[in-house]
């Protein structure tokens, strides 16, 4: 499936801006199962530096610093991509999760041994005793990985409402254990937590789903949004480099639907704009996204 993204950011400023510098995870990264044609990314105003980089997860992230005064920042990404569907291995023929939990101490291969930076915790989720519990129910002994994982996120989906009032960026994990609500942000930061709390890999994904508009509707334009998921370490999935993404707010594995932007260990670690500005007074922000698919496998 090939696709057209276009993720446009817009601040406002009740007061003159002087000088920011911002760094942006907007670039889809490539994957065994996804190819990025083209991307490229406008600003406005034109800033003074511009540079891009490959940070320590591989991500594709640019660097730029606005050094005139500006009322408003436009920020507009926009990428061609083509995307397969992950190979999923057969759930139940994963070996144990207890199994995998021991390789990840002792595996040498790099896939493995980089796997085991994800089994820490990170500033957005920290060790969280009741993330650990939440995950045991799915977590019997020597049940095989894979169906356990996807056992878990099913239950997040049940469990927990989609309420994309309930919190910010901010808010804690306990927090959206206590009120069991949030969104996809917060889904995938639980489902991380409670597999890296029995010593399991788990990493954030970032990126953008394609949704549907019902039958005989249009689809309605800055609709779409930014989606978060997260990816398992599974020894099985050679295919995809060790890694199995898995969509709690959706029940799901990911398929071609899903477009991949950036990994980390957290959402800090691929915030999609973030930076410093001197001034400003009061902003606003907006944000619009569109997905359109313009060819089929």
């Amino acid at each position: 499936m090939r696709y057209q993204v276009t993720h446009l950011t817009r601040y406002g400023y009740s007061d003159p801006v002087s000088l920011c510098h911002s760094i942006a995870h907007l670039k889809p990264r490539e994957t065994p199962c996804q190819r990025c044609i083209a991307a490229n990314l406008r600003i406005n105003p034109w800033p003074s530096v511009v540079r891009e980089h490959r940070d320590f997860f591989g991500n594709r992230v640019n660097y730029f610093s606005i050094q005139q005064s500006h009322l408003q920042l436009e920020i507009s990404a926009s990428a061609e991509i083509e995307v397969t569907a992950p190979p999923l291995p057969e759930p139940a023929a994963t070996q144990s999760w207890e199994k995998t939990r021991a390789r990840l101490q002792t595996v040498r291969a790099a896939a493995g041994a980089s796997a085991r930076l994800f089994a820490l915790p990170s500033p957005a989720v920290p060790l969280e005793p009741l993330a650990a519990d939440y995950a045991r129910a799915s977590f019997s002994p020597q049940r095989p990985l894979l169906e356990a994982a996807l056992d878990l996120i099913s239950r997040i989906h049940r469990d927990f409402d989609y309420d994309p009032t309930s919190t910010t960026v901010a808010t804690p994990l306990a927090e959206v254990l206590a009120q069991r609500r949030g969104v996809c942000q917060d889904f995938a930061h639980l489902a991380i937590a409670a597999l890296r709390g029995l010593g399991l890999a788990a990493r954030y994904v970032s990126g953008y789903l394609e949704t549907l508009p019902p039958p005989d509707q249009p689809k309605l334009r800055g609709a779409d949004a930014s989606h978060a998921w997260l990816a398992i370490y599974c020894p099985e999935a050679q295919a995809t480099g060790g890694w199995v993404d898995l969509d709690p707010t959706n029940d799901c594995p990911i398929g071609e639907q899903y477009i991949t932007t950036a990994i980390g260990r957290d959402y800090r670690d691929v915030t999609p704009v973030r930076g410093v500005f001197y001034g400003g007074g009061e902003h606003s922000l907006a944000v619009s996204v569109d997905v359109d698919r313009i060819a089929s496998g």
